[in-house]
């Protein structure tokens, strides 16, 4: 495997520093490569997640559709990690889709060539273990800001920890990831423009 995986790196520095020689070699080998165009999918409603995505270039978002409408359920960009967790754990169809927002570069570890070195691998099921620990943190997170937070408090704290985002993200899908209309996201910024 190529050895210019610096995002992916970084991914496994964050969670499981202390991983083999060994147990790095055996993750990148299993990982294969793919290129997506700007508004290539993933996957769609329907499908199978069959791999963990690790982004190594480029933006991702998954959402889903409700009343007409697509909502954007999560954004994906270099150094971070892209699943439908229950489709992926029960291999069963997801009603998520999941799209290339600009030209990027991905990492797919496949579920079956995941499972099969689980068991013969402290180091790989380690490394998943914290992988879907951090997956679930940072659900519950976004489900506690929804539950609990104001529309300006939600959009400062993606200012604050997802800056990319804001960046480059379009504002129709940033308003459909913070749960609000559009109107009301530039009521939003407009305010933070107006105090800064």
């Amino acid at each position: 495997m190529e050895t210019s995986l610096s995002m992916i790196e970084g991914i496994i520095n964050k969670l499981y520093p202390n991983i083999s020689d060994e147990g790095r070699k055996l993750f990148f080998s299993l990982l294969a490569k793919r290129k997506l165009q700007k508004g290539e999918r993933l996957f769609d409603d329907g499908d199978v997640c069959r791999e963990l995505v690790f982004v190594e270039k480029g933006m991702l978002r998954q959402f889903y559709f409700k009343n007409g409408h697509d909502v954007t359920e999560h954004f994906s960009y270099e150094g971070s990690i892209l699943i439908s967790i229950e489709s992926f754990f029960k291999q069963q169809p997801t009603y998520l889709l999941a799209e290339a927002l600009e030209p990027s570069e991905v990492y797919l570890l496949p579920y079956a060539e995941l499972r099969s070195n689980l068991a013969s691998s402290w180091d790989i099921d380690t490394l998943y273990r914290r992988i879907l620990e951090d997956s679930l943190i940072t659900s519950q997170q976004k489900a506690d800001s929804m539950r609990y937070e104001s529309a300006s408090e939600r959009y400062n704290k993606l200012l604050q920890n997802q800056p990319e985002v804001i960046k480059r993200a379009p504002l129709s899908y940033i308003a459909s990831y913070l749960l609000m209309t559009p109107e009301t996201l530039s009521r939003v910024r407009a305010q933070l423009f107006n105090k800064g």
